[in-house]
């Protein structure tokens, strides 16, 4: 079963995060099986309370995870937080440089404290002039040329989901589990750092890679140079979009069946791929006028049953009546503090058939672990109190 897959059982993970890139990583982490604990300030971490599209943030990325508050800015928060690393495995944490030095938890000073801690740290940055820079999603897809890429020239857009962040924690958690694997051989720990400028650099690399090899740059995506014969969306009898391939020679045969186009079979300026393609400008208002004669019904299972690579344009919301979504294991279920349920997708794998998931995926209530994280390093109720920045509440 998949919740029998949990090969970081055992291991401890402190998250001081906010936002996604440093949440992700602990998140993934957890789905592994590491108890994760994310240590929040006294009024809880800032993402809790967010609005709009930032509203699923914080209950996306910090399911299944112990909750505690400090208070860093004093003596006994920052002593707590000390505590807790001298017992962990993992540190994950997204703050500034200048932040974690001045509160004597720079990655140096912690590795020198104990050789045996993997500290990875989720920056806007890896070293070099840009390290200092405040950095968000957006401004990586901007500086990268992903934005460029994205949208029509003159028009740059960013992605359509924080992809930069979820994939820069996936490179945090990648890297935690390779400096895991050595610790065991070594028994001593790493500093790694993960930079989102670097990660958004990664996924324009084909984009770079083809201007060094060529010498010239490709075109924004909506003005892509194509390499196949039909790769568009088109619009059927019933209003609904689709997009529609047709890459190979066989599933442009395939194609022409499937939509009553059989006369184009016999064209001879279109016998060979490249032709093809060449006579996209004449072909394509052709394909749009026989795909709008159908329900899209009927295309999907001609589509499907010919090979044809195809997909509705769904919106996200649609997602939770997506008969693959709907299959076992696609959602998992998770519960807020409140009781209110909501359901969000788990890792993209199976382990032996089926999904892995942690026994538990809720959001806990703010803090609500911090006794008993905190009592487990022998602190007193008062120290507790004091750590968590309660005493001087309770004593105003």
């Amino acid at each position: 079963m998949g919740r029998d897959f949990q090969p970081l059982a055992g291991v401890t993970v402190v998250e001081m995060t906010h936002m996604i890139m440093g949440p992700s990583c602990g998140q993934f982490l957890a789905y592994l099986g590491a108890e994760v604990i994310k240590v929040e300030p006294p009024e809880g971490d800032k993402t809790r309370h967010l609005t709009g599209m930032g509203r699923g943030f914080f209950p996306t990325f910090n399911r299944g995870k112990r909750s505690i508050t400090l208070d860093l800015k004093t003596d006994a928060g920052r002593a707590a937080l000390d505590g807790l690393l001298a017992h962990a495995d993992v540190f994950v944490e997204n703050f500034r440089d200048q932040s974690l030095a001045k509160m004597g938890f720079a990655p140096d000073v912690l590795c020198a404290r104990y050789p045996g801690l993997i500290v990875a740290s989720c920056k806007g940055f890896l070293h070099g002039p840009y390290q200092d820079r405040t950095a968000m999603d957006e401004v990586v897809q901007m500086m990268t040329g992903m934005a460029y890429m994205t949208g029509p020239t003159g028009r740059p857009l960013r992605i359509g989901s924080s992809a930069n962040d979820i994939m820069g924690g996936l490179f945090g958690a990648f890297s935690v589990l390779g400096a895991l694997l050595e610790r065991k051989e070594t028994g001593q720990g790493r500093a790694l750092r993960v930079g989102l400028f670097e990660n958004c650099l990664l996924l324009v690399a084909q984009h770079m890679v083809q201007f060094d090899i060529e010498g010239r740059e490709a075109p924004p995506m909506p003005e892509r140079e194509f390499s196949w014969p039909v790769y568009d969306i088109f619009t059927t009898r019933d209003a609904r979009q689709v997009f529609v391939g047709a890459v190979t020679e066989g599933q442009w045969k395939v194609l022409c069946r499937a939509v009553g186009l059989e006369r184009l079979l016999d064209d001879p300026d279109l016998q060979s791929k490249m032709d093809q393609i060449e006579a996209r400008d004449r072909t394509l208002p052709i394909f749009a006028e026989a795909i709008a004669g159908y329900e899209y019904a009927t295309l999907e299972t001609a589509f499907e049953a010919g090979g044809i690579p195809f997909s509705p344009i769904n919106r996200p919301a649609e997602m939770y009546d997506d008969p693959h979504v709907m299959r076992p294991g696609g959602l998992h279920q998770s519960h807020f503090p409140d009781g209110q349920s909501f359901r969000a997708p788990g890792l993209p794998i199976e382990v032996d058939g089926t999904t892995p998931a942690p026994a538990s995926l809720d959001v806990s209530p703010v803090g609500a672990d911090t006794e008993v994280v905190l009592s487990g390093l022998g602190l007193s109720a008062e120290d507790i109190a004091t750590a968590r920045g309660t005493a001087k509440v309770k004593a105003a």
